[in-house]
């Protein structure tokens, strides 16, 4: 049974066929965007520190027995 293959596949095969130039492309613009090492990536943000406690939290307090 033959699997399905959309239109866009297939105009995508039939295009990359027609222009071979294109896989060149590609691998530029893929090396520009996500093909990086360590150094040269942007670092990440600083991490965000949460906020300091302002007494609202909730305090479990252990039931006694008259609670019981």
């Amino acid at each position: 049974m033959a699997q399905y293959e959309s239109d866009i596949t297939k105009f995508m095969r039939q295009f990359m066929e027609q222009h071979p130039e294109e896989i060149e492309s590609q691998r530029i613009g893929r090396d520009a965007w996500w093909d990086k090492d360590a150094a040269t990536r942007t670092p990440p943000p600083p991490p965000r520190h949460p906020a300091e406690s302002g007494g609202a939290e909730y305090t479990f307090k252990p039931l006694t027995e008259a609670d019981k």
